[in-house]
């Protein structure tokens, strides 16, 4: 298994995709493109495992199947989104812009139906166990890779930028579910995996560590959105990341998990709880 460093926005250590036997596990941007296949050497993946659809985890993934026609792997309820991105890419152009959309995520192109592969949770598909993981989002997944060991997480398992150890949990709107998130949690604690494969950034051996500081993170940003708008959040959080990561750590986490986008994914998620 090897890590590939997509250099987003031409960063270190911000988003990485996973190959393995011609797998790879969470593509990233379509922004990326170029890194991927230079780093491939040419050679066409066999299948993508996409742990969600968000794009820096699954941008690339149309433009991959266009490409070589490769079977991309996504949960149920982000299928249709994967074969119609148009909503999706309408709702985060009024985020970041046009140029914005360009500049982080490149090209968000339709993957053919006839390349869908769709998961449910409970799967074994290319020797990977697969698990239904909400919390960060309603379609999210996480694959254990039943030889190695290895539990490729997508934002589920936090993001932590090395040589740093902070940790942040990744909650950008419209689903952050706080319990769902601890329940996944426990289910990759329960396959006892002997490395989680973070997409930001890179294999953690320190499971146990990686899982509590996950589930601290989480309660610390939902107590400090309570506490705060989103201004005093931002401010917060900006200067936690600062005080505990080394200058290139925190730059890349910042980038990888936006303060303003953990508060909104937060503050969505406390509206819904005080609406029930």
């Amino acid at each position: 298994m090897r890590a590939i460093d997509l250099h987003h926005v031409g960063i270190e250590h911000v988003i990485c995709t996973y190959e393995h036997d011609g797998v790879l596990v969470d593509p990233g941007p379509e922004s990326c493109l170029d890194t991927l296949l230079e780093a491939l050497g040419g050679e066409a993946p066999r299948a993508v495992l996409l742990t969600h659809i968000h794009f820096d985890h699954a941008g690339a993934s149309g433009s991959l199947a266009r490409r070589f026609g490769v079977p991309i792997y996504v949960h149920e309820r982000g299928a249709r989104h994967m074969a119609d991105p148009a909503k999706l890419v309408s709702s985060a152009t009024r985020l970041y812009g046009e140029e914005g959309m360009r500049r982080l995520w490149g090209e968000v192109v339709p993957v053919p139906e006839e390349h869908l592969r769709v998961l449910h949770g409970g799967e074994t598909v290319l020797g990977h166990r697969v698990a239904y993981a909400p919390g960060h989002a309603s379609h999210h997944v996480v694959y254990l890779h039943e030889d190695a060991g290895h539990a490729f997480t997508g934002d589920v398992a936090g993001a932590r930028i090395p040589p740093s150890d902070l940790v942040l949990a990744p909650t950008p709107p419209p689903d952050v579910d706080v319990a769902a998130w601890e329940r996944s949690l426990d289910v990759l604690a329960g396959w006892e995996p002997a490395a989680l494969c973070i997409t930001h950034f890179g294999v953690v051996e320190d499971v146990g560590g990686q899982l509590e500081g996950t589930r601290e993170a989480l309660h610390r940003q939902a107590a400090l959105a309570e506490e705060h708008d989103l201004d005093g959040f931002v401010a917060a959080m900006r200067a936690h990341v600062e005080a505990n990561a080394d200058p290139a750590s925190a730059r890349a986490l910042l980038l990888a998990a936006p303060p303003d986008h953990l508060y909104l994914g937060l503050e969505r998620w406390r509206r819904k709880q005080h609406a029930a």
